[in-house]
């Protein structure tokens, strides 16, 4: 009688501390103001990558004569922006072609830069075409996610829940009412947090990734109490069993 009250006693205690590090299904789900009644809602929000100082742009330029845009294309003629000549957009906002000079494109979405290049090129080229593309376009991933790390975007747009899918999801322990994203201007940082279980969050400027943000998924209280349960029942445990390794002994009862 005394073997099976020790043994409730435990595990009645080893019940309490587990519970303490629960997480319900309003930790961990999205947008739950989201109802039946909800089907659609407007999109007012679009994203175009804007060039900015420190991007890296593939140019590829070509026209009706290859030789005459081969000038500048010095890896040659290719369709590949993967290989095609690079640029790094310096600190003015401004990039250097071959004969055209210093042109600046800083503000620009690369398909207002292409207009612009093809308007310099007109000089040179018969029916120039010119395609750009950013090749750094990457955000970060940290915290309480799956696989946390650096993310190359190769069509240059990506929505924060994009990013959180390529880092494998938030774990079941994140925070998804407080996921920070930091987003740094040519003259400040910006922090802005946002709540991922609300509906609202569609509406946020923040829904489209900038090329470079970081985004740090923090964990939740879940964790920590977990934790800080198996820290408080490994003494017990190994208490308890040496306890109760005693009373069997004095008792003559085998295991």
């Amino acid at each position: 009688m005394k073997f099976k009250s020790a043994i409730l006693l435990l595990s009645i205690f080893f019940f309490l501390i587990l519970s303490e590090s629960c997480i319900t299904r309003k930790d961990i789900s999205y947008f739950q103001d989201i109802n039946d009644s909800l089907t659609t809602q407007s999109i007012t929000k679009d994203f175009e990558a804007l060039i900015q100082p420190g991007d890296i742009l593939s140019v590829h330029v070509s026209s009706l004569s290859k030789e005459a845009s081969s000038f500048f294309n010095v890896v040659g003629e290719t369709t590949d922006l993967q290989v095609a000549n690079t640029y790094l957009v310096d600190a003015m906002g401004a990039i250097e072609m071959p004969l055209i000079g210093t042109i600046r494109l800083e503000g620009m979405t690369t398909q207002v830069a292409r207009d612009s290049l093809k308007l310099r090129l007109n000089k040179y080229l018969v029916d120039p075409t010119v395609n750009i593309r950013i090749r750094n376009f990457k955000v970060t991933v940290l915290g309480e996610v799956a696989a946390p790390g650096v993310y190359t975007i190769p069509n240059e747009k990506i929505t924060l829940i994009e990013a959180l899918g390529l880092a494998g999801d938030m774990t079941i322990f994140a925070r998804r009412v407080n996921v920070l994203v930091i987003r740094e201007g040519k003259a400040e940082r910006q922090f802005v947090k946002l709540d991922l279980t609300s509906k609202e969050f569609f509406e946020s400027e923040y829904y489209y990734l900038h090329s470079n943000d970081i985004v740090y998924v923090e964990p939740g209280k879940g964790k920590f109490a977990s934790a800080d349960a198996w820290y408080k029942i490994l003494p017990i445990v190994f208490s308890g069993l040496t306890a109760l390794g005693l009373f069997l002994t004095r008792t003559n009862i085998g295991f």
